[in-house]
């Protein structure tokens, strides 16, 4: 797993804007009128509706997307009972799941309290103000009758996800496993290490889905739970036995399936041996498993194994569940989240396993073969498909059980409410950097003379991103790294300037002077431009020493782009090289091209950008819808510009009409499908949303980017350098860390591609 110090951890939640998540406007509020719509006189008018009828909350408020996250910080994430502020970011972190992976909004509410009624008073006396309620890190055995009453009272969703969310992806982990194993569910022997909240809902789960609750072992830090035992909570004492069996050592023997929800290392080697043929192994302690995956592999090669765990196959997380579940949930108004749609979960997770796996996803996880077996029984987390699989089995469960309050009869226009409602952008980083890390390329910084540079180098190797290099003065990357408290002493560092390195230069020279020795560069200048970071950079990439380069942050543009088309050069298909920027929005990506190279391009270079453009938007897994831009709409006005655009769009048209593109148009109709079908119904584009603007020149593209990143609070990631026949990207001056290391996972995926 990736290493985290605590600088970083406490820099990540402190730095600019402290926490997480934060409360955005929905509704316009720049006028006076906007105002006084906004709070008074306005707000007079919903608020008698919704006093004539309750239920009018839900049309008038935010009510029915807001989740409340609700902990009294007694069993937080593995640090235990630490209060209820102190739970605070693990809270918040849950509610930035909660948006990024199912749009919905979250207050985070920590109450200062651990009697159980008077938790429940405070809770049932905010509930007005939800949609449902996520119960977090809450004790066991007071999290049982607190999710009970709370249940009993109040009339929208509530989940502990401690217990439930566990327990559903591993239900459905269990099913997928058992089946590639050969094995009858009702005949299997389980033990679970482990009594707590989790284990014990993971277990009733397993029983509601056919394990005979008398071959059920379970155990907690004092042996197995057997019914002499005095100790045990209501909760604990379903799963005791009567069975003289007093040692997980005893108790392990001849199972078939080992559930793990206790504490790293308990299960040993030998006992892992004795369990039964086919075992399945689900170690899921965190962060250290009950066993190693190495070590749980090298003891014999017929288990499955699944951990809570990222960096290993099969990983149960919980993100696979309570987004979607809450989603659906809310969709129909639920008065409760109940067992039929906890079930529901299970069996749509455990059935999206045995689909075909997305292109995407194997291109992420760089598994070509990955399909449902030993190391795929359920769903990754970056799975798009998600998001419209299990909250419609959510949904029609609510309705089928009667605690829907709507009901969806077009499933498949709910569906595509929900990927319009995340966008398709909701994973795409996320997807990227999974792909990187699963095949981690060398990567070059020909400008490391910079504290964020050093920060993200750091982190790409933590992370398992990328193996970066970096190329500047020893003693002066030395000295900013110990100022800035950055480790750097296990990092590649290249001094170009020294005379150690005169033989390195000599290699570079010579390269660079075979290409541009009739252009004239003598072997005397290709020797004196080997000192400039960003010429020994290129060559360092022309000579695979290296597999990509990163450069600008304290660097112009011209200066990294220059040596970069002399050393490395354009691929032999495009006449241009084109740059372009992702703009991550509320609705989704869009790419803008050409922003950073081309001037003023002419109708055939348009064309070149736009197949570029194309080619690497599909790279990110986006199916790519262009429009060309003008001041013109298809021939209204004519002017040199426009006709340079028609041309262009001529061309694409006649040769490459596979690329799905139309122009020229100006941008309000390329963005606004309604009014664009509206007027140009004629247009190819059709009813499609377009992802990709190609801009007539330099100087609109940029412009264009450059206000939608301040003003329309758009993230841009970019510029990506298109059409070079390696990757070289360049980055804006005094890019921040998440920037670069955004690129350099974007040129290793380049570099794989190669």
């Amino acid at each position: 797993m990736a290493h985290i110090t605590k600088e970083d951890a406490l820099n990540y939640h402190s730095k600019g804007r402290p926490g997480k998540i934060q409360v955005v406007p929905t509704k316009h509020h720049r006028t006076q009128r906007d105002l006084s719509l906004a709070y008074t006189p306005g707000v007079a008018d919903p608020c008698l509706e919704i006093e004539k009828n309750p239920e009018d909350a839900y049309k008038y408020t935010a009510k029915g997307n807001l989740v409340a996250v609700i902990s009294n910080g007694t069993a937080v994430l593995g640090l235990g009972d630490i209060g209820a502020v102190a739970g605070k970011p693990v809270m918040e972190g849950k509610g930035l799941l909660f948006k990024i992976f199912s749009d919905i909004d979250v207050f985070d509410i920590e109450v200062d309290e651990t009697n159980i009624d008077e938790f429940v008073r405070t809770v049932k006396a905010i509930s007005p103000t939800f949609g449902g309620i996520n119960l977090e890190d809450i004790k066991a055995p007071e999290c049982f009758e607190i999710e009970r009453r709370l249940k009993e009272a109040l009339d929208i969703p509530v989940m502990h996800d401690d217990q439930h969310g566990t327990a559903i992806i591993s239900g459905a982990g269990l099913i997928n496993a058992l089946e590639v194993a050969g094995k009858d569910i009702k005949k299997i022997k389980l033990f679970v290490s482990g009594a707590g909240a989790a284990a014990c809902a993971c277990t009733s789960m397993y029983v509601q889905l056919g394990v005979d609750i008398n071959n059920v072992l379970m155990a907690d830090v004092d042996g197995i739970l057997t019914k002499d035992r005095k100790d045990l909570s209501d909760a604990n004492k379903i799963f005791a036995t009567d069975k003289d069996i007093k040692t997980m050592e005893e108790g392990i023997k001849d199972a078939d399936v080992f559930l793990g929800l206790s504490a790293g290392g308990v299960l040993k080697p030998h006992m892992l041996k004795s369990m039964a043929k086919d075992a399945i192994v689900f170690a899921m302690a965190n962060p250290t498993p009950e066993i190693s995956y190495e070590d749980a592999l090298a003891t014999r090669d017929d288990i499955i194994f699944a951990t809570g765990r990222s960096d290993y196959p099969n990983q149960i997380n919980n993100v696979l569940g309570f987004p979607y579940i809450f989603r659906g949930a809310l969709d129909v108004r639920a008065t409760a989240i109940n067992e039929e749609m906890k079930l529901a979960a299970v069996y749509a997770i455990s059935a999206l396993a045995k689909e075909p796996v997305p292109d995407i996803v194997k291109k992420v996880y760089n598994n070509d073969n990955m399909s449902f077996g030993k190391e795929y029984i359920v769903p990754t987390p970056i799975d798009p498909r998600l998001i419209e699989f299990i909250p419609v089995a959510i949904a029609k469960a609510a309705i089928k059980s009667g605690v829907a309050r709507i009901n969806i009869t077009n499933w498949d226009k709910y569906k595509d409410e929900l990927l319009k409602r995340m966008g398709i952008d909701h994973g795409i980083m996320r997807g990227m950097t999974a792909k990187a890390k699963a095949n981690p390329k060398r990567v070059v910084f020909s400008d490391a003379n910079n504290t964020n540079v050093l920060q993200a180098a750091r982190l790409l190797k933590d992370e398992g991103i990328a193996i970066p290099v970096l190329v500047g003065q020893r003693k002066r990357l030395n000295k900013l790294a110990t100022d800035n408290n950055i480790d750097i002493l296990d990092l590649e560092l290249i001094d170009n300037s020294i005379e150690e390195n005169s033989a390195q230069r000599t290699k570079y020279a010579k390269i660079f002077f075979g290409k541009r020795a009739r252009n004239g560069i003598s072997m005397v200048i290709a020797e004196r431009l080997m000192y400039d970071k960003n010429y020994f950079g290129a060559a360092m990439v022309e000579s695979g020493d290296v597999d990509a380069m990163i450069s600008g942050v304290t660097t112009p543009y011209p200066d990294v782009i220059r040596p970069a088309l002399q050393i490395v050069g354009k691929r032999n298909d495009v006449n241009k090289i084109a740059g372009m920027y992702m703009l991550r929005t509320k609705k989704g990506p869009y790419f803008f091209a050409d922003t950073t190279i081309n001037r003023d391009p002419e109708a055939e270079d348009l064309v070149d950008i736009t197949l570029l453009a194309n080619e690497k938007v599909e790279e990110f897994g986006i199916k790519p819808v262009m429009a060309m831009l003008s001041y013109s709409n298809f021939g209204s006005t004519i002017g040199e510009s426009s006709q340079k655009v028609k041309k262009a769009i001529s061309i694409l048209h006649s040769k490459h009409a596979d690329v799905i593109i139309d122009g020229e148009m100006q941008a309000n109709f390329a963005l606004n499908t309604e009014l664009r079908n509206e007027r140009y119904s004629f247009s190819k584009l059709g009813t499609k949303d377009v992802n990709t603007l190609i801009f007539p020149n330099l100087s609109s593209g940029n412009i264009a980017y450059k206000v939608m990143q301040e003003i329309g609070s758009s993230e841009a990631i970019g510029p990506i350098v298109m059409g070079l026949k390696k990757p070289i990207h360049v980055l804006q001056l005094s890019s921040s860390v998440r920037e670069i290391v955004d690129m350099a996972t974007i040129a290793v995926v380049d570099a794989q591609l190669i």
